[in-house]
Order: structure tokens, then C-alpha cells, then sequence
């Protein structure tokens, strides 16, 4: 492992790690020398996720435990569990996400809107301010929010889920400058179309597909350990003078529908 990119000796929170970029992550930190705490909903399947990442690295690199990521005192609970398994916290990885409403954002009901930016924006701003004491007492840290390519253009049938992962970006932004001078850094990561079942609607589309297949600079979806590399990066001394930044990784996506 080259030193900068060495995550030995730290620890980092995944949230929505059960499945998809969250395991991946979860799977990469660990394999970077980190210890990790694997969490969602899902407590079972986090579990099968730290024992197979204990397995893969020979050590007790990982622990499980639930948290809902809409309710503030799971993940303040998430943190507690956090310092009293591995002894502190030096980065969070905010992945958990949902989308519970498609289609033009005049339609959202009022109950799902506040879902969505209770889940996608305000559970981030509660994990960064729960852990910030912690990473703060580490002598600084990291804060990364995964955000997405849609919080940069509009959208007929995802829009309101894209205001959500706006609203990540400028959080990440004032959370770098609050955080800053504790040598907290905050980075939003803003994957491009995954094959996740999170976002299967948008994958298994035959038009998204095709669109893809025949045009998409690397003419490939997105795999879940795609975005894992960006991830360890921002969690590592490698990126020790980034902050208030955003990583797009998505195949060209953004930067093939500014040539069209």
C-alpha cells in the first residue's frame, strides 16, 4: 500500500454499506488497512458484509449494527458504537440514500419531499456533526458525502432527488469552512449511473441503455467499486489539502451530454 493512500490504524462509518457502492467502499477501506462499521438498515446483510470483509483481511477489520439514517439518534447511536468497537472515528462516509418519488417535481407529495431531504441532506449534516467531536480528538478528518451527477442538471423524472444531491454539494461546501480549522475536510463523490439496485429504474431503461451503450465515453454503466477508489482517496493523507470539493466519476456522462 503506498503510505498516502495507507488508511492503517483509522476508522471509518459507512452508511447504506449493506449492498451496492456502500459495500464496495466498505470492502476497499478495509483493504486499505482501515478498520470499519458497516451499517444500515438491514442489520443481517451488514452483518454478512463485515464477515466477509473479516475474512478478506484476516482480522477483525469490521463491525455491523443498524442505524436508520432518517432518525438522528440512530445515527448519533452509530457514532457511540463506532468509538466504543474501534476506540475513535477519523472519516464518515455518508452513502445511504433514498428516492422515494419519480416523475416532474410538481407531483411530490409533501411527505415524500421531506423524506428526501431528511434522508439525503440532513442525515449527512447530523453524521458530520455527531462525528466531528471524534474526528476533531484524531487530530482532523474526513467527511464524504456521496452525492451525484443529477445534483448538476435538471431532470422530468428524477428532478426532486436531484435538488437533494445539489443541496449535498453546497452542504459539503459549509462544512468545509466550518470544519476547516478543526483539519476536518468535507467532499461530496458524484457518481454517474451505477448498477446498483438503488438505482435500477435508471439502469434496466432501455433508453438510459442505450444511450449508454452508443454513446457514454467509456460506453459502460457504472460497477458499485467504481466509485470505492474516490472514496479511500478522500479518506486518506493523499487528499489531505482537498476540501469542499466534488469527485465526478461517471464515465464521461456530464461531460458527453455538454458536447452533444
Amino acid at each position: 500500500m503506498t503510505a498516502q493512500f495507507d488508511l492503517t490504524g483509522k476508522t471509518a462509518i459507512v452508511t447504506g454499506a449493506s449492498r451496492g457502492i456502500g459495500e464496495a467502499i466498505a470492502h476497499r477501506m478495509a483493504e486499505a488497512g482501515a478498520n470499519v462499521v458497516v451499517s444500515s438498515r438491514d442489520v443481517e446483510t451488514c452483518s454478512r458484509v463485515a464477515d466477509e470483509i473479516n475474512a478478506a483481511a484476516g482480522r477483525t477489520a469490521a463491525a455491523a449494527t443498524k442505524c436508520h439514517i432518517g432518525r438522528r439518534s440512530e445515527i448519533e447511536n452509530l457514532v457511540d458504537f463506532t468509538v466504543n468497537t474501534f476506540g475513535g472515528v477519523d472519516s464518515v462516509i455518508a452513502n445511504a440514500a433514498v428516492n422515494p418519488h419519480f416523475g416532474p417535481i410538481a407531483t411530490i407529495e409533501d411527505e415524500q419531499f421531506q423524506k428526501l431531504m431528511t434522508a439525503n441532506v440532513q442525515s449527512s449534516l447530523w453524521l458530520a456533526s455527531a462525528a466531528a467531536p471524534h474526528l476533531e480528538a484524531r487530530g482532523g478528518g474526513s467527511v464524504v458525502i456521496i452525492s451525484s451527477i443529477g445534483g448538476f442538471v435538471g431532470s422530468d423524472a428524477i428532478g426532486a432527488y436531484n435538488i437533494s444531491k445539489a443541496a449535498d454539494l453546497q452542504l459539503a461546501r459549509n462544512l468545509a469552512v466550518e470544519m476547516g480549522p478543526k483539519a476536518i475536510r468535507a467532499n461530496c463523490i458524484c457518481p454517474g449511473v451505477v448498477k446498483t439496485k438503488f438505482a435500477e429504474a435508471l439502469w434496466q431503461n432501455p433508453a438510459v441503455e442505450k444511450y449508454t451503450r452508443e454513446r457514454l465515453p467509456l460506453r459502460r454503466f457504472g460497477e458499485p467499486d467504481d466509485i470505492s477508489g474516490a472514496a479511500v482517496f478522500l479518506a486518506s493523507d493523499a487528499s489531505r489539502w482537498m476540501t469542499g470539493q466534488q469527485i465526478v466519476v461517471d464515465g464521461g456522462a456530464l461531460i458527453s451530454l455538454a458536447t452533444l
